[in-house]
């Protein structure tokens, strides 16, 4: 597959910068990707999915975009402005109540256009893409055609984003004069490290992939990226071999759970900013850069001397609870 065969949404490439201080302190170069950085409201990892995917959905004559999150889903926020940027419509199927304040993801689903439903948290679990599907056919017989998108994107077209990003990283290694032995990455969805896993086997590069999971477990999220990478196979037609203990997924760090905030996990995220300039976020970026410094202190990286955090994004999402917690 020619990967040069999507839609040109984001800004890329995305820099890579030395953090220069976190470096010093733990005796390790790390570095950073600034997919934060993609865009403004296609910030984040999202949108390099939704290059391929929005691509896959025009190629069949959709003009509506279904997808599905948490209420402050970046990727359901990305989705919708990539439809209202494109004159696509898009519903949007959260896990929540309808009666929320809208601020961060939601305030702005809402100012794009985006139809939303609410669901709880059992319909989420059990029942999302059947209703999906029966929004489908509803937007169906008003006239129109859907493309049903899941959580974070990840499916095999969606993952050819990432893959498309550990070429980009490949290129980047060559400007910047680094060869990175370890690329970490939060893992909420498992698309994001399919493809960078998938990308990193093809291309015979020798980095270790790690994913740091902000929900679920390690043996989930392995399940959940081998059946992904079996997808992403069936588009480019180039085999890996595929071995689950190889998937390394970093347990431990999920804390209270999917968007719940503990206060050790929020003072990080402000001493890193202010020591370096970068703000994480508190769902994804901020719990797997903390994973990432403890797994360091505790010896896990002893044998990686440069390391590559991707910062997939997500500065939307700060809820009041979560704003509450930061000191000064």
């Amino acid at each position: 597959m020619d990967l040069r065969n999507k839609m040109k949404l984001a800004n890329l490439p995305t820099r890579i910068e030395r953090l220069e201080k976190l470096s010093k302190e733990l005796g390790k170069n790390i570095y950073i990707k600034r997919d934060d950085q993609t865009g403004t409201e296609v910030s984040g990892n999202k949108v390099r999915k939704l290059e391929f995917a929005v691509k896959e959905a025009l190629d069949n004559n959709c003009d509506y975009l279904i997808t599905c999150g948490g209420i402050q889903s970046n990727h359901a926020r990305a989705t919708a402005a990539v439809a209202a940027k494109l004159g696509m419509g898009s519903y949007l199927v959260l896990r929540g109540k309808a009666d929320n304040e809208p601020e961060g993801n939601l305030f702005l689903d809402k100012i794009l256009g985006a139809k939303i439903k609410f669901i709880t948290a059992e319909e989420y679990r059990d029942h999302r893409t059947e209703i999906m599907e029966s929004i489908k056919a509803q937007l169906f017989m008003e006239g129109h055609e859907a493309y049903i998108l899941p959580e974070g994107a990840s499916n095999g077209v969606g993952s050819l984003g990432y893959y498309n990003a550990l070429l980009e990283i490949l290129d980047q290694e060559k400007d910047i004069g680094v060869k990175f032995d370890a690329i970490v990455s939060t893992v909420g969805s498992g698309g994001t490290y399919a493809g960078l896993y998938y990308g990193n086997k093809v291309t015979n590069n020798d980095a270790v992939v790690y994913g740091i999971n902000i929900a679920g477990d390690r043996e989930y999220f392995q399940n959940i990226i081998e059946f992904l990478l079996h997808e992403t196979i069936k588009y480019t037609k180039q085999g890996i071999v595929i071995d689950k203990d190889d998937i390394n997924i970093i347990d431990g760090y999920s804390g209270l759970g999917y968007a719940l905030s503990r206060p050790e996990e929020i003072k990080f995220i402000q001493q890193l900013a202010s020591v370096e300039g970068v703000i994480l976020d508190p769902v994804y970026t901020g719990k797997a850069m903390y994973g990432l410094v403890q797994e360091i202190k505790k010896g896990r990286f002893d044998k990686h001397n440069n390391i590559l955090f991707i910062h997939t994004g997500g500065l939307f999402g700060w809820n009041s609870i979560q704003r509450e917690m930061i000191e000064g």
